[in-house]
């Protein structure tokens, strides 16, 4: 392992299941198992799919006051996103924005009753640590969790495998949160993911995370998956990843994530504004930005990649935007991208061009997701 990353608590499972493992987020990790990226990305589809997702940040806000609303209402002064509507037991996507309306980052936030659980991006966790203690410390205590590990099981069979270590899993529905004894100590599970299948996130101990996973891969439904199926499989789903599809310079509005921020936030709201970048961000909500993230199908076998200029038309013109992620999607069966053009480009069904070694190929503005999500409401 190179000296300057860091690695997960499960590394050496990674190499005992003949993982190639590569550097990302700072932390060297798997990106394909011998099964390989196609066929684990189908697996996923067909049965389960586990995923080592423990380099991501793991964060408690717990309220001075001991009420809950307190970290929420606090919560809400970085984030265009009703937390305090949060019931108990359930987890929403939030965004953090900066003062020009940019995306720091985007996270996970749970209600647990009596303070909230965060989960953050592998590469902005420092950062994000670091914004809540300069605004929330007086509200809250912002603790980062390390001794536990984070997995993700995903696919129509999570349910079943799950469930034989932890039967009330089942009577969970999509974005609902529990803590859960087992026999690996105790399990801090949502009904949530980022594949479009149904399946779960669970936080378990570190020094019982890789007796959790070997007993998930002992049953026949579930195989590891590696970070090149998980690209695809979130992409096939059309979701964002941070750094590549949304950053500091998108907001929420170009990034077509307005399902993201609740009418209580938006203007004429109750809790309208209050959060960095609002007046950029609800002014969008009014006008429109200039911008927008769709998605692509491009003709032919040959997927379009993230940095592929994107024109209006096959000869001459400026670029009307870019590819910020590409692949081929295996259950689709052709490839697909997602990426910003501008507002006039961005109707379902428009026809558009991508630059891919100096010809113009064309590609049609599509709905997302590109496969219908399974969760399970």
């Amino acid at each position: 392992m190179a000296e300057d990353l860091n690695c997960t608590v499960l590394y050496d499972l990674h190499l005992s299941l003949g993982a190639k493992m590569v550097p990302f987020a700072g932390y060297e990790m798997p990106v394909q198992y011998p099964l390989g990226v196609m066929k684990e990305h189908l697996h996923c589809r067909a049965g389960a799919g586990l995923f080592d997702v423990s380099h991501m940040g793991q964060v408690l806000l717990r309220p001075i006051s001991g009420d809950v609303a307190d970290a929420a209402r606090a919560l809400e002064t970085l984030v265009p996103v009703s937390i305090l509507a949060l019931a108990e037991g359930r987890q929403r996507y939030a965004l953090f924005t900066n003062d020009a309306g940019g995306i720091i980052d985007d996270l996970m936030v749970a209600n647990r009753g009596d303070h909230l659980f965060l989960v953050v991006n592998a590469a902005c966790k420092a950062g994000d640590i670091a914004h809540m203690r300069k605004h929330l410390s007086d509200v809250c205590q912002i603790e980062e969790i390390t001794g536990r590990a984070l997995l993700a099981l995903q696919g129509p069979a999570a349910e079943t495998a799950l469930a034989a270590i932890a039967p009330g899993v089942a009577a969970m529905k999509f974005m609902d949160v529990a803590v859960i004894a087992s026999g690996f100590g105790e399990l801090w599970v949502s009904r949530s993911g980022y594949t479009g299948e149904d399946g779960y996130e669970v936080s378990v101990p570190e020094d019982r995370a890789e007796a959790f996973a070997r007993e998930l891969l002992a049953q026949d439904a579930v195989e590891p998956i590696g970070l090149g199926a998980r690209d695809s499989l979130r992409l096939e789903a059309g979701l964002c990843l941070y750094g590549n599809d949304i950053d500091t310079t998108t907001s929420p509005v170009e990034a077509a994530l307005e399902w993201a921020v609740q009418k209580v936030r938006r203007t004429g709201g109750d809790r309208a504004g209050g959060f960095p970048g609002a007046d950029r961000i609800l002014q969008e909500f009014e006008t429109g930005a200039t911008r927008r993230r769709v998605g692509l199908l491009p003709d032919g076998r040959a997927p379009m990649r993230a940095g592929t200029p994107l024109f209006a038309s096959a000869e001459g013109g400026e670029a009307i935007g870019a590819v910020t992620s590409g692949a081929f999607g295996p259950s689709i069966e052709a490839p697909m991208s997602m990426g910003y053009v501008s507002v006039a480009q961005s109707a379902t069904g428009t026809t558009i061009y991508g630059e891919v070694r100096g010809k113009r190929l064309p590609a049609t503005v599509a709905d997302m997701p590109f496969r219908a999500s399974t969760y399970k409401r």
